[in-house]
């Protein structure tokens, strides 16, 4: 089984990988488990070149690179601390998107996500990314809360 964790550093994150870890008797193997940050770009138009002009765009390209790791460092700690296997990968781009492209692209069976993120104003229920991604995709999605 294929297993996606979605990791925005969030106090969610910590939820869903502390439950994630405790329960991998659910599963019959190991799961393969993928952890995946996915980074909002810049807005677009004028401030995402000026940014690029003003700093380079190595500058910007290690800035996403910096803050991902950071997102995914505390669940890859957990996990470590419990030798549970795990792969992390990092996107720039529409959350949702980066989610669904990346699950299709490596077959994930199983998206594993916190109920909120650090998104402005996340749902009163659920947050905005955990909905569009059950709203938008057949694979069966685990929100922890």
């Amino acid at each position: 089984m294929r297993i996606l964790l979605t990791v925005d550093g969030s106090i969610y994150t910590k939820k869903a990988v502390k439950y994630l870890a405790s329960h991998l008797e659910f599963f019959k193997e190991m799961p393969e488990l993928h952890l995946l940050h996915v980074k909002a770009p810049i807005p677009a138009g004028l401030a995402v070149h000026r940014a690029r002009a003003l700093l380079g765009n190595d500058a910007v390209d290690s800035y996403y690179k910096e803050e991902s790791e950071k997102a995914l460092a505390v669940a890859e700690k957990a996990l470590s601390k419990k030798d549970i296997p795990f792969t992390s990968s990092y996107k720039v781009g529409e959350i949702t998107d980066e989610i669904r492209k990346y699950a299709s692209k490596n077959k994930i069976d199983l998206i594993v996500m916190g109920s909120h993120g650090h998104g402005a104003l996340a749902g009163a229920i659920m947050g905005s990314v955990a909905t569009k991604i059950m709203a938008s995709t057949d694979i069966p999605v685990l929100i922890v809360r």
